[in-house]
Parts: C-alpha cells; structure tokens; sequence
C-alpha cells in the first residue's frame, strides 16, 4: 500500500486506526480491576477465589461486541481459571448462573469508574480523589 499511496497515505489511515484500539483496549482492561465495588485484600484472609470474582469485573457488553473483544468482559471467569480459553468463558457462565450476577458492570455503568483511583479501606471500595 505504501508503494501505490505513499506513506503518509498509509500513515493518515493506519495511526488514527491503531491509537483509537489502544485507547479502547486499554480502556477495556481498565474497568476490568478499576470498579467502585472491587475487592482489595492484603490480610492472611485473602482468598484467589473471593479475589477473581469480586476483584474483576463481569463487563455486560451486546454480543456482537463481545465477540469482537474476544470475551474480555467475561474477565472474572478468567481469573477464576485462566486456563478456560476464551472461547469457552460464555459456556461457563451459562454452566453457573451466579458468575452472571457477580461484579456486574454495564458499559453505561463504567462511564463511572473514570475518576476511581483510590482505595478507602473503611469503606472498602474504589473513591475518587
């Protein structure tokens, strides 16, 4: 493309597309671990179960978008077991209803966790500053 365009030709189309991806992956992995109900634990109670369904989140997203994120909203069922492939996180959580109704997370809801970058241990949630 570059030799019948030119670079800059490539480069106008190809830069825009790749930095909006960035943005929206990063984007993507963000809400995943930065929600206002997320679990942090630091005590000898820390538990890898409690800790992959609460401290990430089910991002509900339509299903064509979901397939093209390739299931990341079902982020929590991968920290359960990172071993499912992602292919096969959609069976699980139709196997187990409950993983549907853990750190549930609308893409509307997560226009919220923006300014969430702080931990209040009394409350026990994300706050902003």
């Amino acid at each position: 493309l570059m030799l019948v365009l030119g670079p800059a030709s490539v480069a106008l189309a190809v830069l825009p597309t790749a930095f909006v991806a960035s943005w929206i992956g990063g984007w993507l992995f963000f809400v995943q671990h930065q929600f206002e109900d997320t679990h942090w634990e630091e005590s000898p109670d820390w538990s890898q179960q409690r800790a992959a369904l609460s401290g990430s989140s089910y991002y509900v997203m339509p299903k064509m978008l979901q397939w093209f994120t390739g299931n990341i909203g079902l982020h929590h069922i991968h920290h359960l077991n990172p071993r499912i492939p992602n292919y096969r996180l959609q069976a699980c959580l139709d196997a187990e209803p409950a993983l549907g109704s853990l750190s549930r997370l609308t893409i509307g809801e997560s226009l919220q966790c923006v300014g969430l970058s702080l931990w209040d241990p009394t409350r026990r949630k994300l706050v902003a500053f």
